[in-house]
């Protein structure tokens, strides 16, 4: 559904997306996760005919972003990180406005505002103004008009900004379920939704996608957790460098009570990286306190691959 391919893009001299490629297929709910400047609001403006790429290639559905705006446009649904919603109407007329501009009117329109409407838990609302409502359900006002024209493939940037987490289960659930039967893009910086929601995962870093893995495959990686006590700063530089495994995740506890440390086995089996945690926490004459399996979490991976981009360049 979605296909991008060598997409690239500067401003100016700088460059925003370095010979990015990805493609979604339908049935998936992609999380879209990078820090800051990493190109991610880039790539959905461009994906959502906002903007054109530099070079490259990319479709929408089957068509092309730059001859075919306006068929990349009717399959596409866009929640952006602000929704543009108009304050001063009230919200049957703004998703009435918004259901006319996709081409649905009459007895379709109507249908289609109410299940929206439900969908989005905003059915006890329509008679109100935009404006006074709170930032939670303009938020579901703004996914209702995303929506309302069924479209094949979902664009959420940030769709769970201003809700509450009663609020966040239940958009969560819309955007799995939507999912199972169309194409569905997710960026958000709440990495735990992204793991809640999502069955695959792009991490976008400096321009460039630095992972494109299945969620599941991604969080049930072997790993180790480890708490050391000894000279913090010392433990940390050592097993940030430790030979046949990567740093997932560190934390300093308070005085006295050590470090913890997430460790990947990288070219060696979890036994041989546990044996040889232990061997160095003996050498250096520091107290291991606990050592076992660890479980991985977007954060960690997020932190992870970023990290190791770094320190490559």
């Amino acid at each position: 559904m979605i296909h991008v391919e060598n997409l690239t893009k500067h401003y100016g001299s700088f460059l925003a997306l370095d010979a990015v490629n990805f493609h979604l297929d339908r049935g998936e709910v992609v999380g879209f996760l990078g820090p800051n400047g990493a190109g991610k609001t880039t790539t959905i403006k461009i994906l959502t005919c906002n903007l054109y790429p530099e070079s490259g290639t990319v479709t929408v559905a089957g068509f092309d972003v730059r001859t075919d705006e306006l068929e990349v446009q009717r399959r596409i649904g866009y929640l952006a990180e602000s929704a543009p919603l108009y304050r001063d109407m009230l919200v049957r007329e703004y998703l009435t406005f918004m259901g006319e501009a996709r081409g649905l009117h009459g007895l379709p329109l109507l249908r289609a505002i109410d299940r929206v409407a439900q969908q989005c838990g905003i059915e006890k609302y329509l008679g109100r103004p935009i404006g006074h409502l709170s930032k939670g359900y303009r938020q579901r006002v703004g996914l209702a008009q995303a929506l309302i024209h069924e479209p094949e493939v979902l664009i959420l940037d940030e769709p769970y900004t201003g809700l509450d987490p009663l609020q966040i289960i239940e958009i969560r659930n819309l955007v799995k379920d939507y999912g199972r039967n169309h194409t569905v893009l997710l960026s958000s910086h709440i990495l735990s939704e992204v793991e809640a929601t999502c069955n695959r995962v792009l991490i976008i870093h400096e321009g460039r996608i630095v992972t494109d893995e299945s969620a599941s495959l991604l969080l049930h990686q072997d790993s180790v957790f480890a708490r050391v006590i000894g000279p913090d700063p010392e433990i940390l530089a050592h097993f940030g460098a430790f030979e046949g495994a990567s740093l997932i995740g560190s934390h300093r506890l308070a005085s006295g009570e050590g470090v913890e440390v997430h460790l990947k086995p990288e070219g060696k089996t979890l036994d041989a990286l546990a044996t040889g945690i232990s061997a160095a926490c003996r050498e250096k004459g520091w107290s291991l306190l606990y050592l076992g399996p660890g479980t991985v979490t977007f954060e960690d991976l997020f932190l992870q691959f970023t990290k190791k981009k770094d320190a490559r360049a």
